[in-house]
């Protein structure tokens, strides 16, 4: 079983990317809205929210976590996690941890984004501020601009994709990136937003690392063997678990509003708090 942090619903996009690949294989999503905000912890507390929240995944059965929350994701060197993915140690087992920042570094790294000149990133106040997209991208021919966006993932989990308050927060955000070769979306939350992104910022590439993340945890962690793909196609998607700290309800209505994603109540719980570790 593989399972999806994020701090809200922003990897709910990345779920049905993963789902579209391999509808056979039973994921568990995590929602973690009633902690506080990832990007608002410090570095040593947000490692240490991630490992406890890994360690309940893997005590429910979960032996594989895709970490789709680039503010989680900045933390994972602290846990042992430096590169694309690495295990994980917990009270209940080991965990195979990838996160979703040294994948958007190897789409912008790869194919036609080698050459571009200019990048501009927007995330979270904990990612941008981590300088971890400016170390692993520039110097050489690329440059870098960055920028907080952070009104906008509270946009998307409030279901507000358009609305006077977030074009002029747009105009605000995106107007220093207005030269820009290529934007970089270091946030999964902000997919649902990329047609106001292309409005912004007309004939600027749009990088959204949530496919080629999907395309890495098929191909690597859930590869099938010969002749298993007519087996996939043949299991329901009823197996799948969505737990979360906050309101299950207004999870469900985020990601039915951000992405289109109908989660069935009943497979739905929420998870008062987690247990202490031994």
């Amino acid at each position: 079983m593989i399972a999806i942090l994020d701090w809200g619903i922003g990897g709910v996009g990345f779920f049905e990317l993963l789902r579209a690949r391999r509808p056979d294989v039973p994921v568990i999503y995590f929602s973690d809205t009633g902690a506080t905000p990832y990007g608002k912890l410090r570095a040593a507390a947000l490692a240490a929210r991630v490992w406890r929240v890994a360690g309940h995944l893997r005590a429910l059965g979960a032996h594989r976590l895709v970490i789709a929350c680039n503010a989680a994701s900045s933390v994972l060197p602290r846990l042992g996690v430096p590169g694309t993915s690495g295990v994980l140690a917990t009270p209940a087992g080991p965990i195979e941890i990838t996160g979703i920042i040294d994948h958007a570094v190897r789409l912008v790294r790869s194919g036609n984004a080698r050459t571009v000149g200019t990048i501009g990133v927007i995330g979270g106040r904990r990612t941008v501020r981590s300088g971890i997209y400016g170390r692993a991208l520039g110097g050489g021919v690329r440059r870098i601009i960055q920028r907080i966006a952070q009104p906008l993932s509270a946009r998307v989990e409030a279901g507000e994709l358009a609305s006077p308050r977030l074009e002029r927060e747009l105009a605000a955000i995106l107007a220093p990136l207005a030269g820009v070769d290529a934007l970089l979306l270091a946030c999964t939350h902000y997919a649902a937003l990329s047609t106001r992104f292309a409005a912004h910022l007309p004939g600027v590439r749009l990088l959204d690392p949530a496919p080629a993340l999907a395309d890495w945890v098929a191909a690597r962690w859930l590869a099938l063997a010969p002749g298993g793909a007519r087996k996939a196609a043949a299991r329901p998607r009823g197996a799948d678990l969505f737990l979360t700290t906050g309101d299950p309800r207004a999870m469900r209505i985020a990601a039915s509003r951000a992405f289109g994603v109908e989660i069935d109540a009943g497979r739905t719980r929420a998870i008062v708090d987690l247990p202490d570790p031994p």
